[in-house]
């Protein structure tokens, strides 16, 4: 009879030879270091340490292969009913015994507290706040403590909170502890449970925590929910969820209507133009920067006015593991790489990283993968004017070509694409001076727009080099480093040259 532990250590270590040799082709050559790139002589040298194969960290008891599923490659696994089938039950490399793992909402920050009289005490201020959607657009809109998303609320199941709200907008405010079961004075419904908090007035809830998930706060005003006010509330469980995570990340997902000529949004719109994740528009969005092999969970909210949003995850299939009421047990969880999360809704997504490279994540409406819209279908029939030439005298006006001669008459609705959004050099270094985007290909701030973020895959070696390490890393360095260890390196293709490539 084989000992459970020998079949342990056999799992841990023997299948992870067979992850790495089927990972791709640049992996079955020794070295590594040495593997061009034949279409693009050019292209970024080798960094990190090409011959690394991937590997179990230190300490952890995490297996490389289970029931047909690897968490190093691509792969299903042998039974659809297997708890391991598509990494199902996976365990990430991080141990329940350490705890939850920490909660990250990139570009935001979490709300400090302090124990005062056995409870965490938080202080949260609504208030009027200006946020940069993209560089150079600063947009007027509503948040809490300086912040559009507020910051973040976390607390551990079984906790007493106490939240001070000190409302300094011009206006009367109320605030709603969505999906929260406790006493009705404290629910936040406007006056249907508690009178205004008035401007300058302060008013505590306080409350005991029995719940444990993805929770959130919000003004329970309509147009200032419009506004932008809205904010994380998780609560981490008492005992760790199974299979526990290494990473868990949340996305609030917002729309605003701003006129081309305005830096407020009128919240009294039934369309929109602006389209933010955590309170920036791609491409300020920051990507999720992850480890090759571990488990993800990334929290997705919609906090939309009345648009629902059809999530998808490129080069991964996820579990949805839960929403926005408590945790699904797992005989109901559900493989996907499409969700549909309606307004005010949250979902949860867990999935193995078992592919490497720089995967888009992003709503799959057509007009929220775009910024700052404006109507612009079919070819021009004015070309090239400036309006400078007749505002002097505007009882003139550019002249029409009405032959109709441009060869974008030659196929109706041509050309479907936007235009406008250029960008200086000032705002180019503000999308490229964050550590998250160090390496990916020059030409990444045109493929990700409006509701659009980046799932980062990296193996370990890479992942240091870019997230911990201070040394450069070229534009392109290391989406070419996993194409040679992973993809097919003799059909790469280098990034054209882009305005700021060389900063």
């Amino acid at each position: 009879m084989t000992n459970p532990e020998d079949r342990r250590k056999f799992l841990k270590v023997g299948t992870i030879a067979a992850a790495a040799g089927l990972a791709g082709k640049a992996m079955a050559q020794e070295g590594n270091g040495d593997l061009n790139l034949p279409n693009a002589p050019d292209a970024p040298s080798p960094i990190g340490n090409a011959s690394a194969e991937p590997s179990i960290p230190d300490g952890s008891d995490a297996v490389a292969e289970i029931d047909g599923f690897s968490r190093f490659k691509p792969s299903r696994g042998n039974d659809p009913d297997s708890d391991y089938y598509i990494g199902k039950k996976m365990p990430g490399f991080r141990p329940a015994s350490t705890g939850p793992a920490p909660f990250e909402a990139p570009d935001l920050d979490k709300l400090p507290w302090k124990m005062v009289n056995g409870a965490k005490e938080f202080q949260l201020v609504p208030m009027a706040v200006e946020r940069e959607f993209l560089p150079g657009y600063r947009m007027n809109v509503y948040g809490y403590n300086g912040s559009m998303p507020g910051p973040t609320i976390e607390v551990t199941q079984g906790d007493r909170v106490r939240i001070v709200v000190t409302n300094e907008l011009p206006e009367d405010t109320f605030v709603h502890w969505h999906g929260f079961e406790l006493p009705v004075q404290y629910d936040g419904a406007a006056t249907l449970t508690q009178n205004p908090i008035k401007p300058g007035q302060t008013m505590v809830f306080e409350f005991d925590v029995h719940e444990e998930g993805t929770f959130f706060y919000h003004s329970h005003v309509p147009m200032q929910e419009a506004f932008g006010q809205v904010g994380w509330f998780i609560v981490h469980p008492k005992k760790v969820y199974d299979p526990p995570v290494d990473r868990d990340f949340g996305l609030i997902f917002q729309n605003f209507f701003v006129e081309p000529t305005q830096t407020v949004a009128d919240s009294w719109k039934m369309d929109w133009n602006w389209h933010t994740i955590n309170g920036r528009s791609g491409p300020l969005t920051t990507p999720l920067v992850c480890k090759h092999g571990e488990r993800v969970r990334i929290r997705l909210m919609n906090f939309a006015p009345m648009q629902h949003h059809p999530i998808h995850l490129h080069g991964h299939t996820y579990w949805e593991t839960g929403h926005e009421g408590a945790r699904t047990p797992s005989s109901a969880w559900i493989p996907r790489n499409n969700s549909l999360v309606g307004i005010a809704q949250a979902t949860n997504f867990e999935f193995i990283a078992n592919n490497p490279g720089d995967w888009i994540f992003h709503c799959h409406m057509v007009h929220h993968m775009m910024n700052h819209m404006t109507r612009q279908v079919g070819p021009r029939i004015r070309k090239g004017v400036n309006v400078d030439r007749y505002l002097q005298d505007t009882s003139t006006r550019p002249a029409v070509d009405f032959t109709r001669n441009d060869p974008g008459f030659n196929t109706p609705g041509y050309p479907q694409k936007m235009l406008g959004m250029e960008r200086t050099m000032p705002q180019m270094e503000a999308i490229w001076n964050r550590r998250e985007v160090r390496g990916m290909r020059a030409n990444y701030p045109m493929a990700v727009k409006g509701l659009m973020t980046v799932l980062r895959v990296l193996p370990d070696d890479l992942y240091k080099l870019v997230m911990e390490s201070n040394e450069p890393v070229e534009k392109g360095a290391v989406f070419a480093e996993i194409v040679r260890r992973f993809g097919d390196p003799e059909r790469y293709e280098a990034a054209p040259k882009m305005m700021g490539m060389n900063m």
